[in-house]
C-alpha cells in the first residue's frame, strides 16, 4: 500500500520510486502527482450517489439538506434549559460523507500516457492510505464553507458538523497541527467524531 501525503508531494513520489524502482523520474512524478489529484479532488459518496468537485456542490449541498434538517430538530429537541452563560459548550454532531479516489481526475493529468494510466489504475486498486490536513481535500473544504443557513432556508445548529471521510478504495488518515496523525479512518468504516472543527479561515480564497 502507498502512502500519499496531500500535503507533500515528494513523499507520494519517494513512495512511487520505491514501489516502481524502474520508472524514470519524469514519469514517477507524472504519476505521483495523478495520484495526489486522485485524493485532493476525490469523489463524494453520499446516499448512494457521487458528486464530484467543484461542478456538483450545489446537487451535493441540497441532496444533504433534508438529514441537516432532521439532526438539527434533534439537537433543538435535546437542548439543556440552561441560561446561555451556564452552558457547557455542546460535542459537535457529525453528519458523514463518504469519499473514493477520483481517477478520472488523476487520468487527466496524465492526457496520452495509457501506460501510466494503467499504472495509476494499478495503485489504486492495490490500496492507497491518503494523508491530508481537511484543507486538503476539495470537498472538506467546500463542506466546512458552506452557508447551510441560507442553503437549507432555515438556522442550523453550529454544532453540526459535515466530515468527508475516505470509505471506498482507500485508507484516510487526518494529519493534525505538525504533521500529526489526528485520526485514522478504514475503509468501508464511518469517520469518528471531529473533536475540533477546522477554523472557518485557515485557507483563505
Amino acid at each position: 500500500m502507498i502512502t500519499c501525503q496531500l500535503t507533500k508531494l515528494e513523499t507520494a513520489l519517494d513512495q512511487i520510486k520505491k514501489s516502481y524502482p524502474k520508472l524514470m523520474p519524469a514519469d514517477a512524478a507524472l504519476l505521483a502527482s495523478a495520484l495526489t489529484l486522485t485524493g485532493r479532488h476525490a469523489i463524494a459518496l453520499y446516499e448512494g450517489e457521487q458528486y464530484s468537485w467543484p461542478e456538483d456542490y450545489e446537487g451535493l449541498t441540497n441532496a444533504m439538506v433534508g438529514q441537516l434538517k432532521m439532526v438539527n430538530e434533534a439537537i433543538e429537541a435535546n437542548a439543556p434549559k440552561r441560561a446561555a452563560k451556564s452552558t457547557v459548550e455542546e460535542e459537535p454532531v457529525i453528519v458523514t460523507v463518504g469519499l473514493m479516489p477520483n481517477y478520472s481526475a488523476g487520468e487527466k493529468l496524465l492526457a496520452e500516457r495509457d501506460d501510466l494510466k494503467t499504472l495509476l489504475s494499478d495503485v489504486l486498486q492495490e490500496g492507497v492510505e491518503f494523508a491530508y490536513a481537511p484543507t486538503d481535500i476539495g470537498w472538506q473544504w467546500a463542506l466546512d464553507r458552506a452557508n447551510w443557513n441560507t442553503i437549507s432556508a432555515s438556522e442550523i445548529s453550529r454544532r453540526v458538523k459535515i466530515k468527508a471521510s475516505f470509505t471506498e478504495g482507500a485508507v484516510g488518515i487526518e494529519m493534525g497541527v505538525g504533521g500529526t496523525k489526528k485520526r485514522a479512518s478504514r475503509a468501508k468504516a464511518t469517520a469518528e467524531v471531529v473533536a475540533d472543527a477546522p477554523d472557518a479561515d485557515a485557507d483563505g480564497e
